[in-house]
């Protein structure tokens, strides 16, 4: 079961972690949630007023922001018209909090159950909704390695991160991105019926 998750009778899932592995998640985990950035507290915390806040109208400069937040009508063949903009831009505005808030708990649940493991390796055990939280963390952890590694749909030029020498800096990234990979299809195994 080293890292690769497996089913749990009712639901859920378990995987069994080292020290090592349990630090890296955390550490990337942390790091997900600092790119994400601070929730917007609206005043005085009101959940009403939360609700109807408005966000960004424009998209992400950071190329890791902006694969975590794509544009709704954006992509190849889409037109690039005033309207295709407009609209994009509005559908942003009222999704993007919302979508910023589901990423940050889904990555503060992958820090607090590492967290919950204490020193040492241990086996985590994730209930379903904590299962469908920690997918959410791994899918958005290699989302954002992905685009920093600038990894595309081209079979080709993803083959070539694949065989990196040992020397080249993105090595360690591409490893992390496979491991998470294996960790995230492992896990999408355990919730399939």
């Amino acid at each position: 079961m080293a890292g690769h998750f497996e089913a749990l009778p009712g639901g859920g899932a378990a995987v069994a972690l080292d020290e090592v592995e349990i630090s890296i998640l955390r550490s990337l985990a942390v790091q997900l949630l600092e790119l994400i950035g601070p929730g917007e507290a609206a005043a005085d915390d009101d959940p009403l007023a939360a609700l109807f806040a408005d966000g960004p109208s424009s998209p992400p400069s950071d190329p890791a922001l902006a694969r975590l937040f794509p544009d709704a009508y954006g992509g190849p063949g889409a037109a690039d018209d005033e309207r295709t903009r407009a609209a994009a831009a509005e559908f942003r505005r009222f999704t993007e909090n919302d979508l910023r808030a589901r990423k940050r708990d889904d990555a503060l649940a992958m820090v607090r159950g590492l967290d919950a493991l204490g020193s040492g390796g241990a086996v985590l055990e994730l209930g379903p909704d904590s299962s469908r939280q920690w997918l959410g963390a791994l899918n958005d952890l290699r989302l954002a390695i992905g685009a920093r590694l600038e990894v595309s749909d081209d079979d080709e030029e993803a083959s070539e991160l694949y065989t990196l020498p040992d020397s080249d800096p993105r090595k360690p990234m591409v490893m992390a991105y496979l491991w998470l990979g294996g960790m995230q299809e492992s896990l999408i195994e355990t919730l399939m019926p």
